[in-house]
């Protein structure tokens, strides 16, 4: 096996091109990292309308590129060329205005498009003969969620007797298994695979096909995104019906906990926080406070805790809880600031929340980068109440922002939040189990009180936050392994 691996990357959203989770920040900084130690990486995504070509610096590529397509037929591609920012790992573009030319990723008003299926097959096919037109061999082809699943299906199938692809090992990262890729089966035809593999261990599931298990079924290897989520995942509560294949594919299953740009993620040097500041001199954050708390028309007061929340209000993100402890919590002596976009219920609840409470509660509906970052440095406590949560990203932003996080104990969350100990000074937030209204308002009501009783305890929880590290060089590290692991299983 060479050391250095051909590496190349296949994911629906990467930061910064096109975000709408977690998936866009990892495939976004995980490359970056695989370079760093000396990898060949390759990234392919959709060239969606919202990139901008003349903004990323985007270059055509001599001839269309040809994708076939089962029974619809040979389908073309214009492929564009860039670079993620900051590096030099090249970022290959499939440009197709039927599939791509949208203003959005997956859905319209919240209603997914009805060709999704036909949508991300294309972009798995494309990104197996956009490496056969580069001339570039992967050793691994590394696929992501259910839109890129259908990769290392294809390339036990159609692509197995294919030279360009021999000893070509895949794995396949779930970022979140509730979503799955679940179609009508006609999409058998649409993937040429043959009939033979819409079975019950393969693809099929109530009739239809699931993208995801086959995806999961025929890779090399499995990776969930922190390791209390690759366990969770092999139980009914959180399986989401797949619990059983999990079971039976545990043998190829890791559980590599993401990482976090602290190029991007720092407020040493962000420079969308008002101040900067660090772990030896806190009194940016105290501006930082100030400037959040007039931004959301809030009194200023340094005295009185922040809490802040950034994220999709989704039921996911545990937003029914929040809004059930809302009433009970806002009778605490805090304040608290949302952004965030979701559901619709949510977005007036919240909003409605924000006018009967304007000292105590703000609202931003929508979705600011800077926005994010200044929460992240001006909240004295960051809040994640999660139903689930594969990885999570923004409890380890909070970390390093000296931003003490709020969390329920499930997946990354509960891997990367060590919870308060007061007689010992050990934690680095505050974490509670229960997916209940008052667990949640309890566990707030214990930072509150930690933040007006336990100022030494308070200063500790931070001064240990903000030495916590999670680098994509040590999770990058581990992809290697998991990668070489997965090569030595195709090759047996």
């Amino acid at each position: 096996m060479s050391s250095k691996l051909n590496i190349l990357i296949s994911a629906s959203e990467v930061v910064p091109f096109a975000k709408s989770g977690g998936l866009a920040d990892v495939v976004g900084a995980l490359p970056k990292a695989l370079q760093e130690l000396g990898h060949n990486v390759i990234v392919i995504m959709p060239r969606y309308y919202i990139i901008d070509k003349d903004k990323y610096s985007l270059t055509p590529l001599d001839g269309a590129l040809g994708v076939p397509m089962g029974v619809i037929g040979e389908e073309w591609a214009e492929i564009y060329e860039g670079v993620l920012p900051n590096s030099e790992v090249p970022v290959y573009f499939i440009e197709n205005d039927h599939y791509f030319g949208r203003k959005n990723l997956y859905d319209e008003n919240g209603i997914g498009f009805n060709d999704n299926d036909n949508r991300f097959i294309f972009l798995s096919r494309a990104s197996m003969q956009l490496a056969k037109k580069l001339d570039f061999k992967p050793d691994i082809i590394h696929a992501n969620d259910w839109h890129t699943a259908s990769i290392p299906i294809m390339l036990k199938t159609i692509y197995a007797s294919d030279p360009h692809f021999k000893n070509t090992a895949s794995v396949l990262s779930i970022h979140n298994l509730q979503h799955q890729g679940k179609f009508y089966k006609g999409g058998m035809d649409i993937l040429d695979i043959g009939w033979e593999h819409f079975n019950h261990h393969e693809l099929e599931e109530y009739g239809g096909i699931n993208l995801l298990k086959g995806g999961i079924v025929h890779a090399n290897a499995i990776n969930a995104v922190s390791h209390k989520y690759s366990e969770e995942i092999k139980t009914a509560e959180f399986g989401w019906g797949l619990e059983d294949v999990i079971i039976d594919n545990q043998d190829k299953l890791f559980g590599i906990l993401n990482g976090v740009d602290y190029d991007e993620w720092s407020p040493l040097i962000d420079e969308l926080i008002p101040s900067k500041y660090d772990i030896d001199n806190l009194d940016g954050k105290k501006i930082c406070k100030e400037e959040l708390q007039s931004k959301f028309n809030l009194p200023i007061d340094e005295n009185i805790p922040l809490i802040g929340l950034v994220g999709r209000l989704a039921d996911q993100k545990g937003i029914t809880l929040l809004a059930e402890a809302i009433w009970e919590i806002l009778e605490l002596d805090l304040q608290i600031v949302l952004l965030g976009t979701g559901e619709a219920w949510a977005e007036e609840f919240f909003l409605d929340i924000a006018k009967k409470y304007p000292n105590k509660f703000g609202c931003y509906i929508g979705y600011k980068n800077d926005l994010a970052h200044q929460i992240e440095a001006g909240s004295d406590f960051f809040l994640m109440p999660s139903l689930f949560e594969p990885c999570g990203l923004n409890q380890i932003y909070s970390l390093r922002y000296g931003t003490l996080p709020i969390v329920r104990a499930t997946g990354g969350l509960d891997d990367t939040i060590d919870n308060y100990q007061p007689y010992t000074g050990v934690g680095n937030g505050f974490k509670f189990n229960a997916p209940t209204a008052s667990a949640l308002y309890n566990t707030i009501n214990w930072a509150v009180d930690t933040y007006y009783n336990d100022k030494d305890g308070m200063q500790n929880l931070i001064q240990n936050a903000m030495k916590k590290r999670f680098s994509w060089k040590v999770a990058g590290e581990s992809y290697i392994k998991m990668y070489e692991y997965a090569i030595y299983r195709c090759q047996k």
